[in-house]
């Protein structure tokens, strides 16, 4: 099949002009313009987008597709550690049927947008066999794991997560591990999930550094965050080095970590992480919703330090216009583009593509369109020069009109 638009962008090149791509099995065969493609030996069935940006589907980093009906619960809290309060106590109101329908919601949105991955935590992981076969969005699902409340040994939950993990069936998604925060794990229950990734071969992810209160609590043993959590843990590792700090002292740094936040930083912390090959997600309307300082994102990219961006939560998203949030990679792009103007909307582009795929392991099969590349593809109306494209996609707000996960049109998968 070829697919002919005004402009096809790979992201990873150049854009180009009455451009086209062939798909075959699932994946880009070619990428060039449609004179070449239409006349060589991809002439076979062929679909033209008309006025229309062609790019890869976008890469979502960090969501709870659990928490997707929780938009507009909470209200934004005055303290970090009120709004983990909240979160708790509204998830204990929920049934197994209320999480299911949220996740499958949360999967319609996302494909709605254009988002045909994502990094997802899994609080509910019983939910995935019957979840994962109901979607065509290609998802990461990361089991969360804690113990700090239930007290659980944590040999006993990276056992039976890894056991979890691996009796998922293998396919277009996929699952890893997410220790909670540091915070919300004890070291050990950090160390062991970490070794059991590698293991593995899979993602890890872990909120880190996420606000200033944990900031605080780690470094100086002091705070709100410290005061809630003294009766619930064991505070002999705060007051000793940054969160980031603690995750390398336990060996979690690595390339297969998705380092979630990271919106406080320490002296050297940024090269630690580059250091590492260790990704960062930054989730800038949940950033903005808890009215974190400014994202250090200068400082994490001069160290090397790659960068790539996810949702969140709705639970933790404002509403916008009196309308509740929906999961839109485009709205992230355009709330940092607004808190970040001297950033190019290519480099943005790329934190929500090239950048997300290297995140997850899948560089070179996601985020670009070249041949061999996996066919998810997003499509957008678009009548400008095509020099303005990636403004476009940044700054205005597009409309897919074609979502496509490994060749299969999926635009009808969703309202």
């Amino acid at each position: 099949m070829l697919l002919r638009a005004r402009i096809v962008l790979p992201v990873g090149s150049p854009p180009v002009d009455n451009g086209a791509v062939a798909v075959a099995d699932g994946r880009l065969a070619a990428v060039g313009r449609w004179e070449e493609l239409s006349r060589g030996a991809w002439g076979g069935p062929a679909r033209d987008l008309g006025e229309a940006v062609l790019l890869p589907g976008l890469i979502n980093a960090h969501c709870h597709l659990e928490y997707t009906r929780m938009a507009g619960g909470l209200p934004p809290p005055r303290h970090f550690s009120d709004w983990l309060k909240g979160i708790l106590a509204y998830k204990a109101q929920w049934s197994y049927t209320e999480f299911a329908e949220s996740w499958l919601e949360g999967a319609r949105q996302s494909l709605a947008a254009g988002i045909t991955t994502v990094a997802d935590i899994a609080a509910v992981p019983e939910l995935l066999p019957d979840v994962w076969p109901a979607t065509p969005l290609r998802v990461f699902s990361l089991l969360e794991l804690t113990n700090v409340r239930n007290r659980r040994p944590a040999a006993d939950i990276v056992r039976e997560s890894a056991a979890r993990v691996a009796a998922l069936p293998a396919g277009r998604q996929q699952a890893g591990l997410s220790p909670h925060a540091p915070y919300s794990t004890t070291p050990d229950l950090l160390r062991l999930a970490a070794r059991e990734a590698r293991q593995l071969g899979c993602p890890l992810a872990v909120h880190a550094a996420e606000s200033a209160e944990e900031f605080e609590m780690f470094t100086q043993a002091r705070g709100r965050l410290f005061d809630w959590l003294r009766g619930q843990r064991d505070m002999s590792d705060c007051g000793r080095e940054t969160p980031v700090r603690r995750l390398a002292a336990l060996g979690v740094l690595g390339p297969n970590l998705l380092a979630v936040h990271v919106n406080c930083l320490g002296a050297g912390d940024a090269e630690l992480l580059a250091a590492h090959r260790a990704s960062v997600v930054h989730c800038p309307r949940s950033h903005a919703y808890f009215n974190h300082p400014r994202f250090p994102f200068g400082e994490l990219a001069r160290a090397g330090v790659n960068l790539c961006l996810g949702t969140d939560s709705l639970a933790s998203i404002r509403k916008a216009g009196g309308k509740l949030p929906k999961l839109d990679l485009f709205a992230e792009m355009r709330a940092l583009a607004d808190a970040q103007p001297e950033l190019p909307p290519r480099e943005i582009l790329r934190l929500a593509t090239v950048n997300g795929a290297r995140a997850l392991g899948r560089e070179g099969q996601l985020g670009v369109l070249r041949p061999g590349s996996l066919a998810d593809l997003v499509a957008a109306p678009f009548s400008g020069p095509l020099g303005q494209a990636e403004d476009f996609l940044v700054h205005a707000e597009p409309s897919p009109c074609l979502v496509m996960v490994e060749g299969r049109d999926v635009s009808g998968s969703h309202p």
